[in-house]
């Protein structure tokens, strides 16, 4: 694909999430970046300095849009299906490297903020969930991460093969954060 007009940058953060989706987080270099923008190898430079500001760019946009994903759903099963479609699909590029410290400079400050937006999405669907403990956002959290980390790892397709993580996170999340009387079959 050749860069020829409108937000470089903007195109140079969608080819990344690509390459990161396909190839993995270690695939992506600025000068393999500039290539598949069609642009002077120098120029995702003037944007993110260097690999290490590319990927906390691209983890940045990530939580971004995870943010609105979560925003936009009705309820907490509702957020965490949207959290692990996201994860897993569409937004496969970005959530690669949204967690990865050692890949991104954790104390950017873009960054911790587009975090806190996306945290406060999540948590706030965790308070209707029930039983509604203390803990509970942290189980919230450990779900929807937890099986994204295993729909990764193949261990899903393995014990539970063709079957789609998002369905897997609304049955769990179920039968973790509902009132057994109310839980639908």
């Amino acid at each position: 694909m050749a860069y020829h007009h409108g937000d470089l940058r903007v195109t140079l953060l969608r080819e990344a999430a690509k390459v990161v989706a396909a190839e993995g987080p270690d695939a992506l270099t600025l000068r393999g970046l500039a290539r598949r923008a069609g642009v002077s190898h120098a120029a995702p430079a003037h944007h993110f300095h260097d690999r290490r500001g590319l990927l906390t760019a691209l983890a940045t946009g990530g939580f971004r849009l995870l943010a609105e994903e979560l925003r936009s759903a009705p309820s907490f099963l509702d957020a965490a299906v949207s959290y692990v479609r996201f994860a897993t699909g569409a937004g496969r590029g970005y959530y690669l490297v949204m967690f990865d410290a050692t890949r991104i400079d954790a104390g950017d400050v873009k960054l911790a903020s587009a975090r806190a937006e996306t945290d406060g999405a999540l948590l706030a669907g965790a308070v209707t969930v029930e039983p509604r403990t203390p803990d509970a956002p942290l189980a919230a959290l450990a779900l929807v991460h937890g099986l994204v980390a295993l729909h990764e790892a193949g261990v899903l397709e393995r014990r539970h093969p063709g079957e789609d993580a998002a369905v897997l996170v609304r049955s769990i999340a179920q039968i973790l954060f509902s009132d057994p009387a109310n839980r639908q079959a």
